[in-house]
């Protein structure tokens, strides 16, 4: 079975393939460190992630399964990157920088991403985004 704890600051290996295809939940946090922090997300069809920034953290995300788009931009308004995401992509987020991943197709999105460092409080696990938009600790 396998294990969605947040296991920050332990060393470990895990399958990130299997956790992230697993994963039922929008967001579910399993390694924060001081400088690292990941978490897998399952995005349902016509879903984002939501149009975010993360002041002095880089971001990378891996996409497993699903379709969608990724948009990057200066700001809000100007969202001037886009780009088609597929199983295999990856993305990079520079630090500062407006972003967001839409599922365009009709499966679950499934992902996973890397925050440099920490983004999210440690343990953090929200079932729906509407959890996450909920939740007090997140900007």
């Amino acid at each position: 079975m396998l294990d969605y704890s947040d296991r920050g600051k332990q060393p470990v290996v895990e399958d990130i393939e299997a956790l992230t295809l697993e994963n039922e939940n929008y967001r579910t946090t399993i390694w924060t460190g001081d400088k690292l922090q990941v978490t897998v997300m399952a995005i349902q069809p016509g879903d984002d992630i939501g149009l975010e920034i993360h002041h002095g953290i880089d971001q990378f995300l891996r996409i497993e399964s699903g379709t969608g788009v990724c948009k990057m931009g200066p700001s809000k308004e100007n969202l001037s990157f886009e780009k088609p995401v597929k199983a295999d992509d990856a993305i990079f987020v520079p630090a500062d920088t407006w972003h967001n991943v839409e599922n365009t197709g009709d499966q679950i999105l499934k992902l996973y991403t890397i925050y440099a460092g920490p983004d999210h409080v440690k343990g953090t696990v929200h079932p729906t985004h509407e959890d996450a938009r909920n939740d007090p600790n997140e900007d």
